[in-house]
């Protein structure tokens, strides 16, 4: 098969594209039959794929056109990965084009995980079950997203971070280094709800999350908050105004009740 014969939407074997010069693969790697790819986006431009040395692909995992894996990269069954984003979100409109789709050496996609086109994924770095990651999202290396994730386009994850299952991060978040958030964390950028609105523009500002924030299970965090470095959230919390570094908030609102900031201070 040519690669000008691959049309938008066809899906093909590792065989299929491997003959178009298409797939580059590594030594020792395991690619199942039933996997498939999808080489051709909206508009018909076709990206090779490459699959590093030692890496495993599941049953009836896809992966699109620019994808590449680093050595030891395992994607599970069911999971889709580089897919190019067609639909409004965020004020702009997303056409289906595809792009360049990092997995770093040993990550783990496991099955029913959805990654699209332009995200990068560090090195050990493990995305969990029917966890979604949007458009041009990056990730740090050996962090941890944890089932049912979702976090949204260009949002910035950092190094041995962790998030909990169930949570949500919205638009263009921002989570630095070694940051945890508990499960079912809910994330806002847009203070008055706006959605195409004629009349208004949504003014959209994303949390912050600073190194080795802690975030615990069930808590909101509004538009425009910043979540100091090594500050903590007690679980259940909603987050309203700026938590300082180093200390420790919680309530309806939350409300700051410790911080070692002061510890000593008259």
């Amino acid at each position: 098969m040519d690669e000008h014969e691959f049309v938008p939407g066809a899906a093909v074997s590792a065989a299929e594209l491997a003959r178009s010069g298409l797939l580059r693969v590594g030594e020792a790697t395991q690619i199942s039959p039933y996997a498939l790819f999808m080489p051709a986006d909206e508009y018909g431009s076709v990206r090779p794929v490459e699959i590093g040395t030692g890496c495993r692909v599941g049953a009836y995992a896809v992966l699109c056109g620019g994808t590449v894996l680093g050595a030891g990269t395992c994607v599970e069954e069911h999971a889709l990965v580089g897919r190019p984003e067609r639909g409004y979100a965020v004020r702009h409109v997303y056409p289906g084009t595809g792009a360049r789709t990092v997995l770093g050496r040993d990550a783990v996609v496991r099955s029913g995980a959805v990654i699209y086109a332009g995200v990068e994924i560090g090195d050990g770095t493990l995305v969990g079950h029917h966890t979604l990651l949007r458009s041009l999202v990056t990730v740090g290396q050996e962090s941890q997203l944890g089932h049912h994730l979702t976090v949204e386009r260009a949002s910035r994850i950092g190094v041995q971070v962790r998030c909990s299952p169930g949570s949500h991060l919205t638009s263009s978040c921002v989570l630095a280094d070694r940051v945890f958030l508990g499960a079912g964390v809910r994330t806002v950028n847009d203070r008055e709800l706006i959605w195409r609105d004629p009349d208004r523009e949504p003014e959209l500002v994303p949390p912050r999350f600073e190194r080795g924030a802690r975030v615990g299970s069930g808590s909101v965090i509004l538009a425009g908050v910043t979540v100091g470095e090594d500050a903590l959230v007690g679980a259940g919390s909603v987050v309203t105004r700026d938590i300082p570094a180093g200390s420790v908030a919680y309530g309806v609102p939350a409300r700051v009740r410790h911080n070692k900031a002061r510890v000593g201070q008259p």
